[in-house]
């Protein structure tokens, strides 16, 4: 299955988070640099996932992000079903119009399945305990962090 580029970044982003040393703050520049994403692209993901409790934002001049409770507890499966929650994989409809097969389509609903199949095979990954050292501490050393131990 292909996830988003959205649900892509807000992974990596979650990876960053929770690898960083407790309590560090990014700010977006900081995880667009270390996840290799567009600061907007990267912005814009931050803004989910504080919505869904993921990370702690602090506003203003001294701003930032860090991992709040919830997220280093997060599983790839329940972040990727708030990330990556296309209604439907198949494209049934469409500009040029709706596919002459929808009437009764069973498809949609075997594709359906199959996707909540992949983020249930998810489910059982904390992404806190993804990240190892020689992953992401060229990444830190990039932004100024200190390495992982």
């Amino acid at each position: 299955m292909k996830i988003s580029t959205f649900a892509d970044v807000g992974l990596r982003v979650l990876l960053v988070l929770t690898a960083a040393p407790e309590g560090t703050q990014l700010t977006s520049h900081q995880l667009a640099e270390a996840v290799g994403s567009p600061r907007n692209h990267v912005s814009k993901t931050l803004t989910r996932l504080g919505e869904l409790g993921l990370l702690d934002v602090v506003r203003g001049r001294n701003g930032g992000v860090r991992i709040s409770a919830a997220g280093m507890t997060a599983t790839v499966g329940q972040v990727l079903r708030e990330l990556d929650n296309k209604p439907d994989i198949a494209v049934c409809h469409s500009d040029h119009g709706n596919c002459p097969l929808i009437g009764d389509c069973r498809l949609r609903f075997a594709l359906r399945d199959a996707q909540e199949a992949f983020f249930a095979a998810l489910d059982g990954i904390v992404i806190s305990s993804l990240p190892t050292p020689a992953q992401v501490n060229p990444v830190f050393a990039s932004i100024g962090l200190r390495p992982m131990a």
